[in-house]
């Protein structure tokens, strides 16, 4: 089992570096892609040239949320994710972590895209090793 994102699985994580683009913008992550596809119109240049950690500040503070966030966000991840991992570097790390279950641990409270105190339905766990199946 890998229990969290940090160290030599980095890459697992949203905030890792790689190029996202969509609909014209460039993210360099797909946090900050993620944060950009809540707010409606999507506003991607106030996504574009901040950290990850700043798109997600600035995510949970927007003030337009699109009406149908909570039906499309796992799809929405799912998407940012596949496009990841198109990058061939990423794509054989994450081949390389086997079948190894893929646990976002985290101590922040999320319990729904990881796990935090041992609850959580590990949604980013769960794509991940359904896109590395794919990839198979």
């Amino acid at each position: 089992m890998i229990l969290g994102f940090k160290g030599s699985y980095r890459f697992l994580s949203n905030f890792y570096p790689c190029m996202i683009t969509i609909e014209g913008y460039c993210f360099p992550s797909v946090e900050n892609a993620y944060q950009a596809m809540k707010t409606i119109p999507m506003n991607g240049a106030m996504f574009e040239d901040i950290t990850p950690g700043d798109a997600k500040m600035l995510g949970n503070t927007v003030g337009i949320l699109r009406d149908d966030w909570e039906e499309v966000k796992v799809g929405i991840m799912e998407e940012l994710l596949q496009k990841k991992f198109f990058d061939a570097h990423l794509r054989t790390l994450l081949l390389d972590t086997g079948d190894e279950e893929l646990v976002e641990a985290n101590n922040w409270g999320d319990t729904f895209w990881g796990v935090c105190n041992g609850e959580g339905q590990n949604k980013l766990g769960q794509l991940l090793m359904a896109i590395r199946e794919e990839l198979k």
